[in-house]
């Protein structure tokens, strides 16, 4: 009985003292390393914890993760660029370019992107921490960010989810990160990736008209416009054949004369017959004539590798799930992926109108996630039992007044300095490369700032830096880019 007694005093004991699984909300752990890129040895210190939101009342509502890199020995820090690093979703953490892409340390995957075992990271050769420091942030609810409290009634979700509300309080906390670590007078950058795209496009002009912080870069990677994605018109339609016919180009599924040509030398042709027929065609509706409606079909049918009666089925208006069906059912019975279309993925029938899962995002979650938790934890020295959200609880999504492109198109206008740097995979079919290519045509309408866009295009999908060739082109490209517009004592004016 004693011994029945003294367990139960020792389980109450134990209770009573339990932790509550908080993380603080404001703290830093700094940790000093060295990479070598492009041949060069880099030492370099890595900050990473958390930074208050703020409501009002100058009371925290929320904490938000980040990791922040510095390149040692810089005498001259208002000199050295900062690039400030957003995923999208919205929901999603900032792990990916921050693993994979631009950062000094990636995960062990293989040439093409795929996981191997035994997971973890090494070295990234092509970071471009050699030219700017970077930071990487975590919105509410992705990574290890959080609301204060975490759950409840008392959490007023309208501040943190939505296009809006996502701009203003992270154009808030940027100023609090410069304020901190004294970045004011650096050249700034700000990358998004997918969704991150409509995020860094709406903070360029947040940060300029509210923050009072001009910015020399924009870059968006496979940036998501949901001006084009929810407005299911002839437009957002008639976009995704260019992306139709990479895909089917990559698996050999187009006829022989094309499928003969580089993808380089196919896509302008597909695109400028976008553009001038399948636009117009679709435009038409029910009231185009039976003769232009086959010649059309017949067109895309050749681009795209699917049968040309599915597309009259659809009236020309395909979509992208049964593209990634059918595409390869007649030939190997394999779906192809929508995030990344050079990966596979096997249905339980061959009949259907869309895969039942999507075999590139499984494929990553593959390897991210145990390389982030391990890396965090046991490289940067930031232990918690906070769970890392790959993609946090952030819907419903509040997409009213999505103004991003006029925001974007107002921060140029307004700051002579600030430029576009666009990059797409090819084999992307969520954010397709030539919706992104729309994108900027559409920001500035009157053409009078397309010298300041630029766009580069891979051959990969949607991270396309999980390629090894791409990883290394899309940081050069991103590393040229901001030497390039660094203003070097040029007056800000036209």
């Amino acid at each position: 009985m004693k011994k029945l007694v003294l367990l139960g005093m020792a389980f109450c004991t134990s209770f009573a003292f339990a932790q509550s699984r908080k993380l603080p909300v404001d703290t830093t752990v700094t940790t000093q390393h060295s990479v070598t890129i492009n041949g060069s040895n880099i030492d370099y210190t890595a900050t990473t914890g958390t930074q208050p939101v703020w409501d009002e009342l100058g009371e925290p509502i929320a904490s938000l993760h980040y990791t922040y890199y510095t390149k040692n020995g810089v005498k001259d820090r208002s000199s050295r660029p900062l690039l400030i690093s957003f995923n999208g979703g919205p929901g999603s953490g900032s792990v990916w370019m921050h693993l994979a892409y631009t950062g000094p340390r990636i995960l062990k995957i293989d040439d093409e992107g795929y996981p191997v075992q035994p997971y973890g990271v090494k070295e990234n050769p092509y970071s471009v921490l050699d030219v700017t420091d970077i930071v990487y942030v975590n919105p509410v609810n992705t990574g290890y960010s959080r609301t204060i409290p975490e759950t409840g009634k008392e959490v007023d979700r309208k501040k943190f989810f939505g296009i809006n509300a996502d701009t203003k309080y992270l154009a808030e906390w940027l100023n609090t990160f410069v304020s901190r670590n004294n970045r004011w007078n650096s050249p700034k950058y700000i990358v998004g990736e997918s969704y991150g795209g409509t995020r860094v496009m709406g903070l360029s002009l947040a940060l300029q008209n509210q923050q009072w912080m001009y910015l020399n870069g924009v870059i968006m990677v496979s940036p998501a416009d949901y001006k084009v994605f929810r407005d299911n018109d002839p437009v957002s339609s008639a976009l995704n054949l260019p992306y139709f016919a990479a895909a089917a180009w990559h698996h050999k599924a187009l006829p022989s004369d094309l499928q003969s040509k580089d993808l380089l030398e196919v896509l302008p042709e597909v695109e400028e017959f976008t553009i001038n027929e399948l636009l117009p065609a679709i435009a038409k509706g029910g009231f185009i004539p039976e003769s232009e409606r086959k010649a059309i079909a017949d067109k895309m049918a050749l681009y795209s590798g699917l049968d040309a009666k599915d597309i009259i089925d659809h009236n020309l208006d395909v979509p992208t799930q049964f593209f990634w069906k059918a595409l390869l059912r007649d030939k190997s019975g394999y779906t192809i992926g929508r995030l990344d279309s050079r990966y596979l993925g096997i249905d339980k029938t061959l009949a259907g109108t869309r895969p039942d899962y999507s075999p590139e995002l499984t494929s990553w979650l593959h390897s991210f996630t145990p390389a982030i938790n391990y890396y965090l934890q046991e490289e940067l020295d930031f232990k918690t039992d906070i769970k890392y959200n790959m993609f946090g609880p952030v819907h419903p999504w509040d997409n009213d007044d999505d103004n991003v492109r006029d925001n974007l198109r107002q921060a140029m206008a307004q700051n002579p300095y600030l430029n576009v740097l666009v990059q797409s995979g090819y084999y992307d079919g969520a954010c397709t490369y030539f919706a992104a290519k729309y994108t900027m045509s559409q920001v500035d309408p009157s053409g009078r700032m397309k010298d300041r866009f630029e766009f580069k295009g891979y051959r990969s999908g949607h991270m396309m830096y999980l390629r090894k060739e791409d990883l290394k082109s899309a940081n050069d490209d991103i590393r040229a880019f901001i030497l390039r517009t660094q203003a070097k004592g040029k007056s800000a004016k036209y």
